[in-house]
């Protein structure tokens, strides 16, 4: 797997200690920090290829579970892959579904072997076990792929969440054995809820199965944001330095810069473009809610310096009429505003990391974003 998957640290903000690096996969080369856009049922929705590599995406997500249930991997697999069935030539991450599994299926069952769930589509009964949600990533041919886990909801117990975490690692050692192919790489998933002595253990537990990369999950699951900056501050001096970290579900400008500033190299969320299509987009200042009245003559850009598609092309007004108007159109322009505010966030990032300025960049942007 070396020759397929290397990373390594080009840059390190000698302000801050975040960092620049380049991580090869076999459909191309990732520079870190990176956000990745989310494309759940194999799209973004609302954006062609081409609309996202105009936006500097260098990498995007799609959701096992979700693939699973339709079109179910077999299809995809018979299109040649992923890359194939979408036209994406650039890097693919797929997530195992644990989430999914755990936030979205009713009537549950955790046992040792896997979880029974049913559908959220049909009531369908279904079971996954590690090795299923491995064949499921192979079958769906992400260059990464993640391990499957047990991700606990905020507010468990520490007696609940140190089960999840225990169960974790027997399973990551199922996932690890069950994984044999060499054009994908396996991401172990470091959980713990909030509790420091718990993600400590399971920074130590997923160590030895990370080979080139390691994921942080079970954040942005509704605890608050100090407290996840302080377990992400918790991590980085114990998760391994020579490979990307991934913090998982995160996407919210202001989490961005503060992941980054704390040693996370990539992270993803459907923020951008959920957000986008009921109406609202990002800017330096914050949230602007496009569909409210004060825009509806209001001519200008979205933001003023940037060169997004939409801002380059089209008014607040216009997009307000769109979305008022219930045209697809309007979602697809703030969808693509919003991840291009996100990777041009990224790019200035790396510029400041490479003038190691980090610190003073991260202070003077959230001085002026309000969430």
């Amino acid at each position: 797997m070396e020759e397929k998957f290397k990373y390594e640290v080009i840059k390190t903000c000698k302000q801050s200690g975040a960092r620049i690096g380049r991580l090869t996969t076999p459909h191309g080369v990732i520079e870190t920090p990176v956000f990745m856009p989310v494309g759940t049922q194999a799209t973004v929705k609302g954006l062609t290829p081409e609309m996202l590599k105009a936006l500097n995406a260098q990498i995007i997500l799609s959701n096992t579970y979700h693939l699973h249930l339709r079109p179910g991997e077999g299809i995809v697999k018979q299109a040649g892959g992923l890359h194939k069935f979408m036209n994406w030539d650039k890097p693919i991450l797929t997530d195992s579904g644990g989430f999914q599994v755990f936030s979205l299926a009713d009537l549950r069952k955790v046992t040792e072997n896997g979880v029974e769930f049913r559908s959220h589509l049909n009531g369908e009964k279904l079971f996954f076990t590690p090795e299923k949600a491995m064949q499921i990533e192979n079958d769906l041919g992400a260059d990464i792929i993640m391990a499957f886990d047990e991700c606990s909801a905020y507010g468990s117990t520490h007696e609940q969440v140190k089960s999840a975490c225990d169960r974790t690692k027997r399973w990551l050692e199922r996932c690890y054995n069950a994984h044999k192919n060499e054009n994908q790489m396996l991401f172990p998933i470091v959980q713990g809820g909030i509790f420091e002595d718990l993600r400590i253990q399971s920074a130590k537990d997923c160590t030895p199965f990370a080979k080139c990369g390691i994921a942080v999950g079970g954040l942005s699951v509704g605890e608050p944001k100090e407290d996840m900056y302080r377990i992400l501050d918790l991590l980085n001096p114990i998760l391994p330095k020579d490979m990307p970290r991934y913090l998982m579900g995160v996407g919210s400008p202001d989490c961005l810069v503060e992941g980054f500033a704390r040693g996370i190299d990539m992270m993803d969320c459907v923020l951008p473009t959920r957000i986008a299509r009921n109406g609202t987009a990002f800017s330096k200042n914050g949230k602007l809610v496009i569909r409210n009245a004060k825009f509806k003559d209001d001519f200008r850009p979205i933001e003023e310096d940037c060169d997004c598609y939409a801002c380059k092309n089209f008014s607040r007004a216009y997009i307000r009429h769109l979305i008022n108007a219930g045209e697809m159109l309007g979602g697809v322009l703030l969808s693509i505003h919003n991840l291009r505010f996100l990777t041009r966030l990224t790019e200035e990032v790396k510029k400041a990391i490479w003038e190691d300025r980090y610190l003073d960049f991260k202070e003077e942007f959230l001085k002026n974003y309000k969430d």
